[in-house]
């Protein structure tokens, strides 16, 4: 890893290599993170079938999962605004790790919410610093910084349906103890990432780069308010999100009549162009303005997405590939444009923001898994295709960038 010399050419120099190396570490670390993560949805036919589970109880391992994951992350993010903690990263990869211990072991529907609780503690802790980290790596260039650190997390919950279409589903529960070394590697890489964000904090280059405190010119109402559009639409991205990752599996083998294998691809190619279009939105938000990119990202997909339920097997996996390119690049835009409007409070915005994202997406999940059990998978999915029209709120927040040219 670079190290910062004295003089001043060599030190931005030195800087800019550092940054960029961190940057990427941090986005494998999510890419580590959200690969377990995904561990979870990607099991839910294999415990239904096993434990002869309903959807409303599919939904309730979802939610219990992402509130641990959520509630946590704003009071995490707070508290390491004021006080940072640059080991509890390497310290939430081991709630993850002991929640994928217990979950191989799981022998019913209480112990598994038990051990999908743990693994969303450990994202809780894991996503307000790692955010800072990546503010902090930024080098000004917020949105590229979040697109990067968004891409190994979007590339995490790509492959992890794959891994345990490969690993798990064909061999069995007990299986997914094989993805605690992934864990062990997590940590190992947020140790030494802990190492380089304790000597900038000692550096006092946080200050430097991250805490920047001066904001737009905007009363206290207007900021309100706009943090309040921003949080409405993560609502309407992550609850549709929530109907692809935990049931789009159910919905294609009960329209397309696939194997579970084979219904795990069409996630795969969901969630890999998820991957694929999170680069676009941090860079295109620097250079064009964050509010355009969450316009287009939202509202841009609602006609995709109206057309989804009624599409044949091979167009339902070209659409799903668009969804998933074009919403990619919603959250690392309204992330760093919720930055901007609080600045100086990066860990809060962004535990506010990922805790509401997963809140939003385990509700979704719990909901949407009633609404199933009650009328049809079918029925889910042409309800939820109208959920990206909530991106014309976009047009009532504020231009806080200028002018871009």
């Amino acid at each position: 890893m670079a190290t910062i010399t004295t003089n001043s050419t060599d030190a931005k120099q030195a800087v800019q290599q550092t940054v960029f190396s961190i940057l990427f570490t941090i986005s494998a670390a999510h890419f580590i993170n959200d690969v377990l993560q995904s561990v979870i949805p990607s099991v839910y036919p294999m415990f239904k079938a096993k434990y002869n589970l309903t959807f409303a109880q599919i939904g309730l391992i979802t939610l219990t999962n992402q509130l641990t994951a959520s509630l946590l992350q704003p009071i995490v993010g707070n508290y390491t605004d004021r006080k940072p903690r640059p080991y509890s990263l390497a310290i939430g990869m081991c709630f993850t790790l002991m929640g994928l211990v217990f979950l191989s072991m799981a022998s019913g529907f209480t112990h598994i919410l038990m051990s999908v609780a743990l693994v969303g503690v450990g994202s809780s802790i894991f996503h307000p610093e790692a955010s800072r980290v990546a503010h902090l790596a930024s080098g000004g260039k917020k949105g590229l910084a979040q697109s990067i650190f968004q891409l190994g997390g979007n590339a995490g919950s790509a492959v992890g349906p794959l891994a345990a279409a490969l690993i798990v589903i064909p061999r069995g529960q007990s299986n997914i103890i094989w993805f605690c070394l992934l864990a062990l590697v997590g940590i190992l890489i947020l140790a030494r990432i802990a190492k380089w964000y304790q000597a900038r904090l000692n550096e006092r280059v946080a200050k430097k780069y991250g805490n920047a405190t001066d904001g737009p010119a905007l009363s206290k109402q207007r900021v309100i308010w706009s943090l309040v559009i921003l949080l409405v639409l993560v609502f309407s991205k992550y609850f549709y999100m929530a109907s692809m990752t935990s049931y789009f599996t159910f919905f294609v083998i009960d329209k397309f009549h696939l194997t579970i294998q084979q219904s795990q691809m069409y996630l795969f190619t969901f969630l890999g162009a998820v991957a694929a279009g999170t680069l676009l939105g941090g860079p295109l938000g620097d250079r064009f303005g964050r509010k355009y990119i969450i316009w287009i990202s939202i509202l841009g997909v609602a006609p995709f997405t109206l057309m989804l339920p009624y599409a044949s097997l091979f167009w339902t996996g070209v659409l799903a590939a668009i969804i998933g390119f074009i919403l990619a690049s919603a959250f690392s835009a309204i992330l760093v444009y919720a930055t901007e409007l609080v600045p100086g409070k990066v860990g809060m915005i962004a535990g506010l923001f990922f805790g509401l994202a997963f809140g939003m997406g385990g509700l979704g999940s719990a909901l949407l898994g009633k609404l199933a059990d009650a009328t049809s998978i079918s029925y889910v999915f042409r309800v939820c295709a109208f959920l990206p029209l909530i991106g014309i709120l976009t047009s009532l927040l504020p231009n806080i960038e200028g002018k871009k040219v």
